[in-house]
């Protein structure tokens, strides 16, 4: 998921085990220019990983890594990488540590390989985006307003990082952002197709951005810290 530097030779290596949830973990001598780790820790790379528990520390101590499925494309591409950047900073901030979360797993997994698949963060974003909400609990009700009630109908409904709905023209507050029918359209077929199905991605772009920003909002609205890699997504 993540790695920091530890020391002058080690790493702090964040990843999400299948069957572990999300485990912190030491990776001896791994900045070092001749390592055993190769290019197994770079961010969102599927691994395999061995390592040692003790019950009295935090941090495991990991052994071993094997490459499973390599993302080079997206990796060394800067414009891809925002997108992975935003893939990990959501997981590293609404995964708890040591708790199973297959589900996550497995849609961290396929959006990282639909981005390089298709060479775009775009959609794949907006999907993951959305999934992440959806598997936090933390979706609103598309189709009415969360202040009066009124129903939502064709007409756009409204969003903001302070507020946890959705809401109509006359209880939409200066600085919210449009969720259009189109939009909330896609969130349907989101919830009940997987990525990798959809096709005609082009005409899904505005739609997929109005989602993906709504999505991201509630995110830093539930786990109350801003997403810092959000701003790359306007530079790629």
């Amino acid at each position: 998921m993540k790695t920091f530097p530890l020391g002058e030779a080690d790493r702090l290596v964040s990843f999400l085990g299948r069957g572990s949830g999300k485990l912190r973990g030491v990776a001896a001598g791994a900045r070092r220019l001749k390592n055993r780790f190769g290019s197994t820790l770079e961010v969102l790379s599927h691994v395999q990983v061995w390592y040692f528990e003790r019950e009295t520390r935090e941090l495991v101590r990991i052994q071993q890594c094997e490459l499973l499925e390599s993302f080079h494309r997206a990796q060394s591409d800067y414009g891809l990488s925002t997108g992975l950047a935003v893939v990990s900073e959501v997981g590293e901030q609404v995964l708890p540590e040591r708790e199973v979360a297959e589900p996550m797993f497995r849609l961290i997994l396929l959006t990282v390989r639909e981005i390089e698949r298709t060479g775009t963060w775009e959609l794949p974003l907006a999907y993951f985006a959305f999934w992440a909400v959806r598997l936090g609990g933390w979706l609103p009700q598309f189709d009415r307003c969360a202040s009066c009630g009124a129903a939502f109908g064709s007409q756009a409904a409204y969003h903001a990082s302070w507020e946890a709905g959705l809401f109509c023209e006359k209880c939409r507050r200066g600085g919210m952002h449009p969720l259009n029918l189109e939009a909330r359209k896609l969130a349907e077929q989101f919830a009940g197709e997987r990525i990798d199905k959809i096709e005609d991605a082009q005409a899904m772009r505005q739609p997929g951005q109005e989602l993906r920003d709504a999505s991201l909002n509630w995110i830093e609205h539930h786990t109350e810290r801003k997403l810092n890699t959000r701003e790359l997504l306007e530079t790629s």
